[in-house]
């Protein structure tokens, strides 16, 4: 049989901005990309929803970041999920897709009898943003509660309280199942960010739960609060099958419900997944420990083994080859 072909637009990001509204944004789907990284785990459902979500929101956000920069998103709660970590590596040169990987930590047998939305099995704790701008820069990091009921509001938090910007996300996904076909993982994503303003308002207190800055809220401060309002109405207009597609083109989407603001596009970026895990990324990683550490992380059959958790990929070392005490090289001859 030969392959279903693959939807115009799908694993790709399309930055744009409304010219009425002096507002940016950004529309993405992902569908193999995301299909590879949640069939690899097969997560239950609701963890898969969550991983699915902060895939999206790394693809939306992570756009932009220069050229072999990096951007992740590190979610952890004190409920049955307890982590999903999520890499966004820029391309390292133009015109080459960006890479995405992610993986979740939790507790299989409370997810299993959980009944809530899959949010509420993060409970407590923290989103977490870092930039990586490569070698001899130091990384920046934000931070901001798990709050709103879902990431998608996390994310609008982080933007709200660390970079003044009233940003909106609206991202779905589900599987989807064509004739003859299993299942697969597709999901469409909106982002929009209103451009900053000089002037405006300083606000009393803020709406937000906690007492969090919301979108609407730094919204508020500046000249543009009316457009920012106008073109969120419209975005919630969108449909689930018009968002996640593959039937309508993203241009066509944007014309579709942004075509009174005067929708620009630029250009697209394709997606794919990619992880960064290697032998001599992990025999690196060990380069500190003494030859009575490797000893201790040594199997019965006499290996050191090591499993990447964003692609599953399994590796095994000769003890005596790794650590700053090793005797030998990785291809068995005697150090000097």
């Amino acid at each position: 049989m030969s392959e279903t072909p693959h939807p115009a637009g799908d694993d790709t990001i399309l930055p744009f901005r409304l010219d009425r509204s002096n507002i940016r944004g950004r529309v993405a789907r992902i569908d193999r990309t995301l299909d590879r990284i949640l069939e690899q785990h097969r997560y239950p459902l609701p963890v898969s929803s969550l991983v699915a979500d902060a895939v999206m929101l790394t693809a939306l956000i992570g756009q932009a970041v220069k050229i072999r920069w990096k951007f992740s998103l590190q979610i952890r709660g004190d409920g049955p999920v307890r982590l999903i970590a999520t890499d966004y590596f820029a391309p390292e040169e133009e015109g080459q897709p960006a890479r995405l990987r992610a993986y979740a930590g939790f507790d299989a047998d409370t997810v299993a009898v959980a009944d809530g939305a899959p949010f509420e099995l993060l409970g407590s704790g923290v989103f977490g943003v870092t930039i990586d701008q490569g070698p001899d820069m130091r990384p920046y990091q934000g931070v901001t509660p798990l709050s709103g009921g879902s990431l998608a509001t996390c994310a609008e938090t982080y933007f709200a309280q660390s970079e003044q910007l009233a940003t909106r996300f609206h991202a779905l996904a589900a599987l989807s199942e064509l004739p003859g076909e299993a299942p697969r993982w597709r999901a469409g994503g909106l982002m929009l960010q209103q451009m900053p303003d000089d002037g405006g308002i300083i606000l009393d207190a803020p709406s937000g739960e906690d007492g969090l800055m919301t979108a609407d809220d730094v919204a508020a401060m500046g000249s543009g609060e009316e457009d920012w309002a106008r073109a969120n109405h419209l975005m919630q207009t969108v449909e689930t099958t018009e968002l996640i597609g593959p039937h309508l083109a993203m241009e066509g989407l944007l014309f579709r419900l942004f075509h009174e603001e005067v929708p620009r596009v630029y250009e697209p970026q394709a997606l794919e997944f990619g992880c960064t895990c290697s032998a001599e990324r992990v025999e690196a990683a060990m380069v500190t420990y003494s030859a009575e550490d490797i000893a201790e992380m040594t199997t019965p059959k006499g290996r050191v083994t090591a499993d990447c958790q964003f692609c599953s990929a399994h590796y095994e070392f000769d003890p005596a080859t790794l650590g700053f005490e090793a005797t030998r090289n990785a291809d068995g001859s005697e150090r000097s």
